[in-house]
């Protein structure tokens, strides 16, 4: 865990809590140390700012990594749907062969 970034994404995060890149970084950092941080992080991300597209990605592999299925599938579902409202190809592109990958696991 890089202490000196985590430290600098806090103090982004305290300032100004809604942005929702700040959470966002918070999220994919603590992703790498610290589960439960990271669960309430992309928590907040997609109760607080479910129209920040990023969020769809990571939190969707991340809950699928931790064994949540149903809620990595509804955040995928969610994801895909909001990539082609918002008119993102790249993203929404992006978010289909996540979820495709996420549902091919689930059958082997």
């Amino acid at each position: 865990m890089n202490t000196a970034l985590l430290t600098s994404l806090l103090g982004f995060y305290h300032d100004d809590p809604n942005d929702p890149f700040n959470v966002y970084a918070l999220a994919i950092e603590y992703s790498k140390s610290d589960a439960a941080q990271a669960e309430r992080f992309f928590d907040i991300l997609l109760t607080e700012h479910p129209d920040y597209l990023p969020t769809y990605y990571h939190a969707g592999a991340f809950f699928a990594n931790a064994e949540k299925i149903e809620k990595a599938e509804e955040i995928y579902r969610k994801g895909v749907a909001l990539a082609m409202l918002q008119k993102n190809t790249k993203a929404h592109q992006e978010l289909q062969r996540a979820f495709n990958s996420f549902l091919d696991e689930l059958d082997d």
